[in-house]
């Protein structure tokens, strides 16, 4: 009867580190296999040289709507949005447009041209508030991504009005100044007599 007890007994423990053993091997074969992959493609690199003088905050509340007609115009069917928009504009001059010639003999760096400013960059945040999708009429990824495109040229529109570009213009000296006194770290002389700046 004790035989029979151990009997038992042996089998119910190695029942146990049998089922053990199993679900630790299954847990080391079936572990989750995860790849992320960053691919970055570079198409062109070249030098730039900007200078950003002015900066600019703006905010906008872009209105979107779009109606679809269905069933021989009988249902209409409207999206819209309602999309804030803050932006960062920044204004100042593109350095590789200027035209400089050295003159060796006297040290001296003649500017003979200076840019224009524009706008170097600018940084979009978008928020979306009052989103709603018609029945036949759903807002979609490439309606998303028009959306960003329309507000950012909504804002690309507002800066030449905001003045920004003025002020940009009144910090060319200051450009030159920056310029003749690099020049001057190396024992040259910047010459801009020739050049036209706003006042």
């Amino acid at each position: 009867m004790e035989s029979l007890v151990e009997a038992v007994l042996g089998i119910i423990l190695g029942a146990i580190i049998a089922y053990w053993l199993f679900n630790l091997f299954k847990k080391k074969n079936s572990r989750e296999l995860t790849e992320r992959q960053s691919v970055i493609l570079l198409e062109k690199i070249k030098k730039v040289c900007k200078l950003i003088t002015v900066e600019g905050d703006f905010s906008e509340i872009y209105h979107y709507e779009n109606t679809t007609e269905h069933l021989f115009k009988l249902i209409p069917s409207k999206k819209k949005a309602l999309v804030v928009v803050n932006a960062k504009a920044s204004v100042g001059y593109d350095l590789s447009k200027i035209i400089i010639e050295a003159q060796n003999n006297s040290k001296t760096v003649k500017l003979t041209q200076f840019p224009e400013p524009e706008v170097l960059s600018i940084e979009t945040d978008f928020k979306y508030y009052d989103k709603k999708d018609g029945i036949f009429n759903r807002f979609g990824i490439e309606d998303l991504t028009n959306l960003n495109k329309e507000a950012k040229a909504h804002i690309l529109d507002k800066i030449p009005e905001s003045g920004l570009i003025d002020s940009a213009k009144k910090e060319a000296l200051e450009s030159i100044l920056l310029m003749e006194a690099i020049v001057a770290t190396i024992g040259w002389k910047l010459d801009y007599k020739t050049l036209e700046l706003p006042e």
